[in-house]
């Protein structure tokens, strides 16, 4: 075996209802000024009713920061340590999608460091010390709970990574009745994205190991069973935990061993286009999948057995079964299957590709090394 190091999260605490008893925890750690960030979907959906009510209950502190957006900018995470400053925050927490979760991240990390944004872009580069952080995700999607590395929108259409076991925070907390209101189409994509993550962490050239594989195995089987469920009966709360696990656990497993080429193209999908992370994920996997499958065979046929655990067939066919059932997914779930759908033209594919190359930290990890004409090729397969 390999030498290999893996990191995660401090404490994962899976329970429905926690939520509505955070101020519980954080009297018991006794901070004094709580800062909570999110987005005005979340707020708008009432999310944050019963936490709110919670601290108000114990009588502790809180401000809230409603200014995350999709794809966040810069001028949205500066905004976020003024607001940590200004009431003197000695805890963070982070409630909401990825985006929330990342920003909570920065935010954390900056308030307290007094680093600037720019000079922490890449791995490893942050310093210092951290508020307490805490994170608690509204979709089974992301995994940002559990990871170390916070996305960026720079300028108008790129995204910069900051990757540093810093953001990873003290707890993660996992309430799936937080997720019972979503919508199909949401609860589909983001499923999708997780289900990204458990494979390109499998796949992965860089950093792979026995921990992230059990890992990213067991995020699938849970993902696979459960993603029709959830979409067609979201009130299904055991359905909507499962999800929520296994996004979670996906997230571990990708943490360690890095995401790859769907990621790579993805992005680019969402900086210029504005198209959510978890469908630019989707729109992409296809493609990818099958640009992959000449060195990744054996790794897809062991994939496709734990989606179908009755399969049965020589590696060929058991991986070709698997990326059939990719294929098939999005249209089952009724979300854009294609890159034309979300306003995507053959003319805007020279452009995408330079970005996508651009996205070598990603692109190391992909089983099969993607070129500028690859990367043309996969955005036109994708249209």
């Amino acid at each position: 075996m390999k030498a290999f190091e893996f990191h995660t999260t401090k404490s994962i605490i899976v329970e429905r209802g926690s939520a509505a008893r955070l101020a519980e925890r954080i009297r018991e750690m006794n901070y004094q000024s709580v800062l909570l960030i999110s987005d005005n979907g979340v707020v708008n959906a009432g999310l944050l009713s019963a936490t709110l009510a919670n601290f108000a209950e114990f009588n502790i502190p809180i401000s809230v920061f409603p200014d995350v957006v999709a794809d966040p900018p810069e001028s949205v995470i500066e905004r976020g340590v003024a607001a940590a400053k200004l009431c003197k925050a000695d805890c963070i927490i982070g409630f909401g999608g990825g985006s929330s979760m990342d920003v909570a991240k920065l935010i954390a990390l900056l308030a307290n460091t007094g680093q600037r944004l720019n000079d922490i872009y890449g791995v490893n580069a942050a310093q210092g010390q951290r508020l307490p952080l805490i994170l608690v995700p509204t979709t089974a999607g992301t995994g940002s709970e559990v990871t170390a590395i916070a996305i960026v929108t720079t300028g108008e259409n790129e995204k910069k990574g900051v990757v540093s076991p810093l953001l990873l925070p003290d707890i993660a907390l996992l309430d799936a009745e937080l997720t019972l209101g979503l919508p199909s189409s949401i609860t589909a994509a983001t499923g999708i994205d997780a289900m990204v993550h458990a494979i390109e962490a499998f796949t992965s050239k860089r950093l792979k190991n026995p921990i992230s594989d059990s890992l990213a195995k067991d995020a699938l089987r849970l993902l696979a069973s459960n993603i029709h469920t959830a979409c067609q009966h979201g009130e299904n709360i055991q359905a909507r935990e499962n999800m929520l696990l296994g996004s979670c656990l996906a997230g571990m497993a990708f943490a360690n061993a890095p995401v790859g080429g769907v990621h790579a193209l993805a992005y680019p999908v969402g900086a210029r286009f504005h198209v959510p992370h978890g469908l630019s994920n989707s729109l992409m996997l296809n493609a990818v999948l099958r640009f992959n499958l000449r060195d990744a065979e054996h790794l897809y046929a062991e994939l496709a057995d734990v989606v179908f655990p009755a399969a049965v067939g020589n590696p060929q066919t058991r991986a070709t079964s698997l990326l059939n059932y990719f294929k098939e997914l999005p249209k089952e779930l009724g979300i854009a299957e294609t890159l034309r759908e979300v306003g995507i033209t053959e003319s805007d594919v020279a452009l995408l590709a330079e970005d996508a190359m651009k996205q070598t930290r990603l692109l190391i990890n992909n089983p099969r090394e993607i070129h500028l004409a690859d990367a043309i090729a996969l955005y036109k397969e994708a249209l």
